[in-house]
């Protein structure tokens, strides 16, 4: 999919996740299990997130707020696993889900190196919000093709808790690689479009 100079793919999933109800409160998971908390709608200035990470979950979470959702968690093992895949298109030069997800949602995104802000990474997959639609998945799109909004659908899926984003450059491309648990998109499943 060609979306603003911008390639994108998008992950199919087949399962049934099991929704959190936890307080509407964003926080981070470091690697040893330590929860600390952040903001859902802010890039708070959290010691342990890179600037850009503040700004990806912060933007993760804006969108998540305008559906009525549970903010994500930054989960640091998420991010490993992203920036591992990331690095592998960078010195690759490929653009293709990762084969070995262990059970979590991916979203990529690839750009011009150094030509996108942090925030529009994200941005451009919240952008797909424009076509949702309540239904049961894949019939969530208002153009009849789940992958127009397949990016949107990870972002806001309501069983999703965690996220951890990556980037990579290779000299001419950025390739972002964001993970998520649960996995979003389950084919069979209800989603609500509806903003709050």
């Amino acid at each position: 999919m060609v979306r603003l100079g911008l390639w994108a793919l998008v992950l199919a999933s087949c399962g049934a996740p099991v929704a959190d109800d936890t307080a509407n409160t964003a926080t981070r998971t470091t690697a040893t299990g330590t929860t600390v908390p952040t903001s859902a709608t802010t890039a708070p200035a959290t010691p342990s997130l890179t600037a850009e990470e503040q700004i990806w979950l912060a933007t993760h979470n804006a969108a998540r707020t305008r559906y009525g959702r549970v903010a994500l968690q930054w989960d640091d093992t998420l991010e490993r696993d992203a920036r591992i895949w990331a690095q592998h298109l960078a010195q690759t030069g490929t653009f293709e889900h990762s084969k070995e997800r262990n059970g979590q949602g991916e979203n990529l995104w690839m750009g011009t190196r150094g030509a996108y802000l942090p925030a529009s990474m994200v941005g451009s997959w919240v952008e797909e919000e424009a076509y949702l639609k309540s239904g049961t998945f894949p019939d969530v799109s208002t153009t009849g093709n789940w992958a127009d909004v397949g990016h949107a659908t990870q972002i806001l899926w309501p069983s999703t808790t965690r996220v951890g984003c990556a980037k990579a450059s290779s000299a001419s491309a950025d390739y972002f690689v964001c993970r998520y648990t649960p996995p979003g998109n389950w084919r069979g499943e209800g989603f609500d479009a509806r903003r709050r």
